[in-house]
């Protein structure tokens, strides 16, 4: 079967390697056959080696969908001919963070296409602990699309409060459009998007969000009492991944507020703590999700209050993933959400 292993930074080989079946099988394990895999910002930062945590080489690929071929004896979740997606999350169920619930933050966590190999192949097999199953109306391309929604989900739930509150996302790809969409689905005021892509926040209002901000052309803390008619804004989302962000969101959001950090750093940000202490601000991480921010997030795809059809502009085959990589590097402004097609 077909394998697509980033080997080094900016050098991924297509490999051929021994197919799976189902005698590969554990008794709580599903063999899926890929259909597509979605390419995220994170993976972008591995091929440039910028990733803080990424070994090499390692087989690509976390975002994904397919269609269970094989199940082991003891699977209920799904069965074969079902659609499905799973977690990427590798973790130990030994930890302090595992013993209370919190695996996401598992002490010794791997995540496939990171620290364990990934879904980029032909054939993949996941344990039913980690599968989601896929309503039939729900496309493959969406179904690829859970792994970024349930990141909203949970970012979405980090605030103390968000129902009622003025929000400001920054960053409007893929990740920061989805914390907005939910955002609003979990009943914020009024949300707003920042970024410096005007095709980005176009999309973002497609998607419905309330209103939109070119940080490139006005700032933040010029624009803030305009967007919010006086009224400020009490949660931040950094989604951006570079230290402007962070500072502009704490620089101007209403004091004793909350900003959550989602996007990944590929330089560690300086930030102003006298701002921070003296603003009395809460600055929350967020990192992946839970189980049932999966759950939720293909509820809510499958009854369409998460909208995804903007988002997909761009198809590759397996055989050019590093041509999807190079793709998305030449074309930042102009592309959100690519699909690896198997």
């Amino acid at each position: 079967m077909r394998q697509a292993v980033l080997v080094k930074p900016h050098h991924i080989e297509l490999h051929d390697v021994a197919p799976l079946s189902t005698a590969d099988l554990k008794d709580n394990e599903i063999l899926l056959a890929i259909k597509r895999i979605g390419v995220c910002g994170s993976d972008i930062h591995s091929f440039h080696g910028q990733h803080p945590s990424c070994i090499y080489p390692i087989v690509q690929g976390h975002e994904y969908s397919g269609e269970v071929v094989a199940v082991g004896k003891d699977v209920t979740v799904v069965k074969v001919g079902d659609k499905a997606t799973a977690r990427p999350q590798q973790v130990c169920g030994e930890c302090a963070p595992c013993r209370r619930g919190q695996y996401n933050v598992c002490q010794n966590l791997k995540v496939e296409g990171f620290h364990a190999p990934g879904c980029a192949q032909d054939l993949f097999i996941v344990p039913e602990d980690r599968v989601v199953f896929v309503p039939e109306s729900v496309s493959f391309d969406y179904a690829a699309m859970i792994e970024p929604v349930a990141v909203a989900a949970h970012a979405s739930n980090r605030p103390r409060d968000i129902k009622g509150k003025n929000v400001v996302v920054s960053g409007a790809g893929t990740i920061g459009n989805l914390i907005a969409q939910f955002a609003k689905a979990r009943g914020a005021k009024k949300v707003v998007i920042t970024d410096v892509s005007d095709l980005r926040l176009d999309i973002a209002l497609q998607c419905g969000i309330d209103g939109v901000l070119n940080v490139a052309k006005r700032s933040l803390a010029d624009a803030v009492d305009e967007l919010f008619d006086g009224e400020g804004f009490q949660v931040g989302f950094e989604c951006a991944g570079v230290e402007s962000s962070i500072r502009s969101l704490m620089s101007a959001i209403e004091k004793g507020s909350d900003v959550i950090i989602v996007g990944v750093h590929a330089k560690d940000p300086a930030i102003d703590m006298e701002v921070l202490g003296e603003h009395e601000l809460y600055l929350i991480g967020s990192l992946m999700y839970l189980h049932e921010d999966y759950i939720e997030a293909v509820e809510n795809v499958a009854t369409g209050k998460i909208c995804l059809t903007p988002l997909i502009t761009n198809h590759f085959p397996l055989e050019q993933y590093m041509e999807a990589y190079e793709f998305i590097d030449a074309n930042r402004e102009g592309c959100m959400k690519v699909i690896i097609d198997l």
